[in-house]
């Protein structure tokens, strides 16, 4: 594959795994939560682990593709957990607004 075309595939799985805890009532996509709605702070810790996961990879892939991983200042964590929680707005908004919406509508 060219490698224009694996950072766009990682892009776009960046941004489906962060909108996955808003869509998703499973804790880890798995464990069912004894409430009947996922609390918000279970939704943060379930986004951060998403957050390092696509990190992890895109730290392997860079392995893969260059035979190294370079070193990383605290820049590029920043902008790169910025990134990741503006690409979760679609989720969030899913979630907390536009499903009411929608519920009244069918009403």
């Amino acid at each position: 594959m060219h490698q224009g075309t694996i950072v766009g595939l990682w892009l776009g799985l960046a941004v489906v795994a962060a909108n996955l805890p808003w869509l998703s009532e499973r804790w880890l996509f798995v464990i069912v939560h004894t409430e009947r709605i996922k609390p918000p702070w279970l939704r943060l810790i379930e986004w951060g682990l998403l957050y390092g996961l696509v990190l992890g990879m895109g730290f392997g892939l860079e392995y893969k593709a260059m035979g190294v991983v370079h070193a990383q200042d605290w820049e590029f964590y920043t902008v790169t957990l910025c990134l990741f929680a503006v690409s979760t707005l679609p989720g969030f908004i899913y979630r907390n607004q536009l499903r009411r919406l929608l519920e009244q509508i069918r009403r």
